[in-house]
Order: C-alpha cells, then sequence, then structure tokens
C-alpha cells in the first residue's frame, strides 16, 4: 500500500512522511491518549525545523465555556501595528493530541508569511472534554478576537481561519456557525481536513494502511472525541453533513473563501491568496 500511496505523493510530501516513520513511537491507537501525547511530543525534534523569529509572541489567558482558554498570540515582522489583518489557526492531532508548542513553527511561519497576527487557542482536548468542547473554544477565540481586535491590533473585518486535520475539521464548522453573524471570517484555509466522521468513503478503504495515518487510527481519534455514534452525523462532527450544503459540495458556499492546500507550494499559494484576500 506505501508503493501505491508513493505515486501519488509529491516528493516534498512524502519526504516529510518519511521523516514521521523514522519517530521512534508505535501507532497510537496502540496505547492510550496520554501515551499518544507523549509519543506525539517526542516526535517533535524529528519533525520540527529552525523556529523563525517574529515580531512578538505572548501568551493571554480569556474566559473560555469552562475557565480559563490560554491563547499563543504571534505578531508578523511585517504585521502592522494596528488593524493587521488576522488568522485564527487551530492546530490538529486528532482532537486527542496536539498542542501551542506541536504547530508553533507554523504559526510563526504564516505570521511572517502573511504579514499577519496569528491567534493559536489551546483548545480542550477529548477524551477528558469530548465533543463539543473544542469547537466552543474555538468559537470562545474567534469572538475573543473580533472584541478585542484593537486591543490585539487587528481588524476585526479581516479575519481568517486555518486548521490542519482536526483543526481543519474545527474550522470548517466554525465558519459554518458563525456565517451568519455580522463579521465572519474573510477566509478560510482547510488543510488535510477532516469533514466526514462517517468515515465511508472509498478513500478509507483504498489507503486504510500506508503512510501517515491508519484507517483504525483515525477511528480511534474519533470514537474518543465522540460522546457516542449518534454524534457523527451531527454536522458539527462531520461538516460534510450540513443541511444547507450544496450538492457539489462547495465548502461554506455564501461563506469565506476556502482554500485547500496539501504541498509546500501549494501551502505559499494559498497564504498568498489569503494575503490578497485579507488585503482588500
Amino acid at each position: 500500500m506505501a508503493t501505491l500511496l508513493s505515486s501519488f505523493l509529491d516528493p516534498e510530501a512524502r519526504h516529510v512522511l518519511d521523516l514521521g516513520r523514522q519517530a521512534p513511537a508505535r501507532p497510537f491507537d496502540a496505547g492510550t491518549p496520554e501515551e499518544a501525547r507523549r509519543a506525539y511530543e517526542e516526535s517533535f525534534p524529528t519533525l520540527q525545523g529552525e523556529r523563525e523569529p517574529v515580531a512578538s509572541l505572548n501568551e493571554r489567558f480569556i474566559d473560555g465555556p469552562s475557565g480559563p482558554l490560554t491563547l499563543r498570540i504571534y505578531h508578523g515582522r511585517r504585521a502592522a501595528l494596528a488593524s493587521a489583518p488576522a488568522l485564527l489557526y487551530l492546530h490538529g492531532g486528532g482532537w486527542v493530541i496536539g498542542n501551542l508548542d506541536s504547530h508553533d513553527e507554523i504559526c510563526r511561519w504564516f505570521a511572517n508569511m502573511a504579514a499577519c497576527v496569528v491567534v493559536c487557542p489551546d483548545y480542550r482536548l477529548a477524551p477528558e472534554h469530548k465533543f463539543p468542547a473544542a469547537i466552543e473554544d474555538c468559537r470562545a477565540a474567534f469572538a475573543f478576537m473580533q472584541s478585542a481586535a484593537d486591543d490585539l491590533g487587528i481588524d476585526a473585518e479581516r479575519i481568517a481561519v486555518a486548521g490542519d486535520s482536526a483543526g481543519g475539521n474545527l474550522a470548517a464548522v466554525l465558519c459554518l456557525m458563525v456565517r451568519g453573524s455580522k463579521n465572519p471570517p474573510t477566509v478560510q484555509l482547510l488543510f488535510y481536513p477532516n469533514t466526514d466522521a462517517s468515515q465511508t468513503a472509498d478513500s478509507y478503504r483504498r489507503f486504510a494502511e500506508g503512510y501517515g495515518l491508519t484507517a483504525a487510527t483515525m477511528a480511534w481519534f474519533r470514537d474518543h472525541y465522540v460522546n457516542h455514534a449518534g454524534d457523527i452525523d451531527d454536522w458539527r462532527v462531520s461538516p460534510l453533513k450540513v443541511a444547507s450544503l450544496p450538492a457539489q459540495h462547495q465548502p461554506l458556499s455564501r461563506s469565506p473563501v476556502t482554500t485547500f492546500s496539501l504541498t509546500r507550494v501549494r501551502l505559499t499559494q494559498s497564504v498568498c491568496k489569503m494575503t490578497a484576500c485579507l488585503s482588500c
């Protein structure tokens, strides 16, 4: 199966996945969530490069739905000091692993590349905090960015939302939640998002094993996140199931510009598109 997948992969993407395979870790679903988190953190030195400097970085506590919520705030080196465009970045990790440090590098890159302010929330993780805890925290972070825009030095009308994997899921759900509000996100960037937790697509059968996550591991993450099987059909878990989604599956029609990205080249192109939209 790895050979089959290799034929589909961009060389840079294959290199990143090969690095991940070098990390000394067993499959996440072979242990407990705590063990998975430790293994994930041990892989950081293998997968992360040198962290580029930003103009400023600070952490702030806000009132979350169930207590204090930590936000890490990055000001890009070329970001304006006032009314700057902003990005809410939601980290991946299957709703179970991941934290502010695991995605620190990409947040720094976004802040500098897009000349913006990046806000990354340390949202609650499952299984200690099951659905809908994570999306509630993400929505609270977005609301704070809008209400405290002047204090943060950002423009409340130029906020983008992005996320990878489970973070892409949360980004899509958040944009659906707030698309009818006064200032919905201007852009959303979804990087390999999980948009259908039913896991019945043909790709799950074709690529159940091989590079990266297996179908079994994906089910392990999902089952830690949901309270029961009925949650899987909730559009806040599976945004593709939202009733108003058009048949052609254009994510968030009548909502922010949506961009999917898989490789570094496409990521750079996506950020350029995001920057252009936020500059309007």
